[in-house]
């Protein structure tokens, strides 16, 4: 039986097939058939709300096995990381964030998504949280990596040099963080 990794992808019209399909197929490529990559489409991808994520981040879950790896690009990562610290806990094996926006105090404010300071307590204990960033990130700053770092301390931090938002299309440390959790 496979291994399963849930990518939630980033926003933006397009960003399913057009960017975020690209770390998909880098992240299979390299962690192999013993992983199934689950790649759902987010709905309004150009214009993502909360609630609507949330809703089906949770019906995702729910098709999971135990032990699963959920994992966020970008604005996908910043809503399941606060659906993650909503929701009833999930049985996860690993919590992946890559170049997510940190929504709170020095970060992103939001209409959308509340702020949490209690971020950590909420987050299932025991379970690794990763956290990526590239260092050449045009759209989320590097400095949010910090933010998170700081509201989760238990977190890995792993800052990625020469990289862009989409880490170059590279996941090649992702996959040796996921892979290392065997």
């Amino acid at each position: 039986m496979s291994k399963q990794v849930l990518f939630i992808q980033g926003a933006g019209e397009g960003a399913h097939d057009a960017w975020d399909e690209k770390l998909v197929r880098s992240l299979e490529c390299e962690l192999g058939e013993e992983y199934t990559v689950v790649y759902p489409r987010m709905p309004d991808e150009g214009d993502p709300r909360y609630a609507t994520w949330q809703v089906a981040l949770l019906e995702a879950f729910d098709a999971l096995e135990d032990g699963a790896i959920a994992m966020g690009h970008s604005i996908g990562g910043a809503i399941l990381i606060h659906v993650l610290a909503e929701a009833p806990k999930r049985k996860l094996r690993a919590i992946l964030l890559i170049a997510a926006p940190f929504i709170g105090p020095g970060g992103w404010s939001s209409d959308d998504i509340a702020p949490r300071s209690d971020l950590s307590e909420r987050l299932p204990a025991g379970v690794p949280i990763f956290l990526y960033h590239g260092d050449n990130d045009p759209i989320v700053p590097f400095a949010h990596l910090a933010l998170y770092a700081k509201a989760i301390p238990r977190a890995l931090v792993r800052p990625l040099g020469n990289r862009d938002h989409q880490l170059n299309n590279q996941l090649i440390e992702v996959a040796e963080d996921i892979t290392s959790l065997s």
